[in-house]
């Protein structure tokens, strides 16, 4: 063999497990002795609707013709025993985030894009604002296990109610909101000290099992004389069991939460590792309301909401194919609205980040006055042209939805179905059971 001895390495390389972000972290937490926090979702490559693809009609299928033949988008949610479901207008809603997450501003302009396109808003953590359920036609609220900001008069006003056991970037683990952003506002509708650092609770105080959730089920219908529909919110980790226990529990509408999901602020050890992608959860979570007679049966149905990387018009196409029945998206809402725009780069450098990266939001310094409680900032952000903004993304992504619906000969997004589908990569396959493009081979199956 030739001795190469003298000829200089020119180029670096680095370790694939010590690679040079692990170090810098594992160098941050040697100097500073504290984990890692941020808001945001997942950045790691994980397996997604991007790895599966549509079989559109040729011969063996009959396609609807461009925009000339009807396909409809409506969906009805909490037909099981609630006395008024919602009749939604598109499939999309908007995931639950917290006031004190987002600004005032930001809470309207989500209601008034949302309420444009015909579709429903989730209050998240903290309680009901005026401006929230004064721009939303259709609002869920959301109670959650810390129970700020919870009172029986603003679960009457709303339009259905999410009980969250679990969110998808944190399983098992309660949200966080940092000192920055607990104003007073924020501070008086959550009971809480002004300026200081708040941590949720990872479960509810008052019951320790599925057993104790059906009988705060019956309570909150009760209170609300049975007409709100009751959603039952899980973190993406053993979806069959789960859903299986909200059905029992009495849910009228199941909402799965994949790791892709963000939030505003939690370790980012809990975001990386803790978890399923949402390409992984679903096709169990509709075996299991097949299995308990509760899928798509009429009157009794229970609805599947999955979340969890929504982006486009194809997600959304795949994840119904895939058995959902609906969308609903955070991240996606906050980038419509004007959160990380590239015009703000500057200032985003001034904060130590990035346009696009999204993990500032837990310091409630954001220059888009979306993800803050700073009196000035919030200024920045006009809720009416905000929301005129998401409008727009709603209404494109029940277009490019639409299209892929009908270059597949469906009438009806609710009529896409996994045969549909074929995945590129055998992981993607196993977790969607769809079968690996080219063959029909389904792995594990």
């Amino acid at each position: 063999m030739a001795d190469t001895s003298h000829i200089p390495h020119t180029t670096p390389r680095f370790s694939a497990t010590f690679d040079p972000y692990t170090v810098s972290e594992i160098r941050r937490a040697a100097a500073s002795g504290i984990y890692d926090i941020r808001g945001g979702g997942a950045k790691r490559k994980l397996p997604h609707f991007d790895d599966l693809l549509f079989l559109g009609a040729s011969m063996s299928r009959y396609p609807l013709e461009g925009y000339r033949e009807k396909c409809g988008t409506d969906v009805v949610l909490g037909t099981r025993f609630a006395k008024k479901p919602i009749h939604l207008k598109t499939p999309v809603t908007i995931a639950g985030m917290s006031f004190g997450a987002l600004s005032g501003s930001a809470k309207e302009a989500l209601g008034r894009g949302a309420s444009a396109v015909g579709t429903s808003t989730t209050t998240g953590d903290g309680g009901m604002t005026p401006e929230e359920r004064g721009q939303s036609k259709t609002l869920v609220y959301q109670y959650l296990p810390s129970r700020y900001g919870m009172n029986p008069d603003d679960l009457r006003k709303a339009d259905a109610i999410e009980v969250v056991i679990g969110q998808g970037a944190k399983p098992g683990g309660g949200g966080m909101l940092l000192g920055q952003k607990i104003s007073a506002r924020v501070a008086k509708m959550r009971c809480l000290p002004e300026g200081i650092d708040q941590r949720s609770a990872c479960r509810h105080p008052d019951w320790t099992g599925p057993d104790d959730l059906e009988i705060k089920i019956a309570e909150l219908r009760e209170i609300t004389d049975w007409e709100k529909p009751i959603y039952v919110k899980i973190g993406a980790t053993r979806p069959y069991f789960d859903v299986a226990l909200a059905v029992k529990a009495g849910a009228d509408v199941v909402v799965l939460d994949g790791m892709q999901g963000g939030t505003a602020a939690t370790q980012e050890v809990f975001i990386e590792h803790v978890g399923i992608p949402i390409l992984a959860a679903i096709r169990p979570a509709v075996k299991v309301l097949q299995d308990l007679g509760v899928y798509r049966n009429g009157k009794d149905s229970v609805q599947l909401i999955v979340s969890g990387g929504i982006r486009t018009g194809a997600d959304v196409a795949k994840a119904l194919a895939l058995g959902a029945d609906a969308v609903a998206i955070g991240t996606a809402a906050l980038i419509a609205l004007g959160d990380n725009d590239p015009h703000l780069e500057e200032e985003y450098q001034k904060l130590g980040t990035t346009a696009g990266a999204y993990d500032d939001w837990h310091e409630g310094r954001d220059p888009a006055g979306i993800t803050t409680q700073d009196s000035e900032l919030m200024k920045r952000l006009d809720p009416v042209n905000a929301g005129r903004r998401l409008a727009n993304y709603l209404s494109v992504l029940a277009m490019e939805a639409q299209v892929i619906a009908r270059a597949c000969g469906k009438s009806h997004l609710l009529n896409l179905e996994p045969e549909d589908l074929v995945a590129l990569t055998m992981e993607s396959a196993a977790m969607a059971q769809v079968p690996l493009a080219g063959t029909t081979w389904i792995p594990g199956k």
